[in-house]
């Protein structure tokens, strides 16, 4: 079975920041984080097709397949709204920075192969692999089209913002470095806030995962959701 942090692709923000003598801008700290309970159902979603992220300043990782995940496909696929907030929160970064994106639609069959996988261990809290739901008013998020896993780059370099991706330990939360001076500290809260500027929300355990549309969404801002399950053409 692939691991989880093979391959991460990233490394660690310190030592490229630390290289190229570049740093991240003074950017406000976190606000509060917390997860809503309960979510809303999906009803009357929209009808957004789901399209190729593709952008100039945007990396596409493609992880799960290069690690060898069995259910992972060829591709990686946003709403098209969605997909147009990212490429706008890309182009408002200064060169030579960017973003880069791990991971965006994901099957349901790669959903609950993930899952299965990381709650093998009994000891892993909850929220960080969402359950597989078939049920098309309650889908994981990343089924929907619209969550990214996501960080920035530096010249093209993917960065570790005090963890890799698919990290699942308490430091992987994403106000956890709030205490620190660190570089990473300062990225996590640039990322956050260059992500939110254009309507995403981030997930609490995770300082990679940003939503827009899905259920989470919808309770964080007080919205209904708008997208259910979705699959690429073809």
């Amino acid at each position: 079975m692939p691991r989880f942090d093979e391959p991460s692709l990233t490394r660690p923000a310190a030592d490229v920041c630390a290289e190229r003598g570049l740093g991240p801008p003074a950017t406000a700290p976190l606000p509060e984080l917390h997860e809503p309970v309960p979510l809303p159902r999906v009803t009357g979603p929209v009808d957004e097709p789901l399209v190729p992220v593709r952008h100039p300043r945007v990396l596409v990782l493609e992880v799960y397949r290069l690690a060898g995940w069995r259910h992972a496909r060829p591709g990686t696929w946003l709403r098209s709204s969605v997909m147009d907030r990212l490429g706008r929160a890309a182009a408002s970064l200064p060169e030579p920075w960017g973003l880069c994106v791990f991971d965006a639609w994901r099957p349901l069959p790669l959903q609950a192969e993930l899952y299965d996988a990381a709650y093998a261990d009994p000891g892993l809290p909850p929220g960080f692999i969402s359950e597989p739901d078939p049920d098309p008013a309650t889908p994981p998020p990343h089924l929907t089209g619209g969550t990214i896993d996501a960080s920035l780059t530096l010249d093209g370099v993917p960065l570790g913002l005090g963890t890799g991706f698919d990290d699942f330990t308490p430091r992987a939360r994403t106000d956890a470095l709030e205490a620190d001076e660190s570089v990473e500290r300062d990225l996590r809260r640039w990322l956050y806030w260059t992500l939110h500027e254009v309507g995403f929300v981030v997930l609490d355990c995770e300082w990679w995962h940003f939503e827009h549309g899905t259920r989470r969404w919808a309770a964080l801002v007080g919205d209904r959701p708008r997208y259910g399950p979705s699959t690429p053409p073809g």
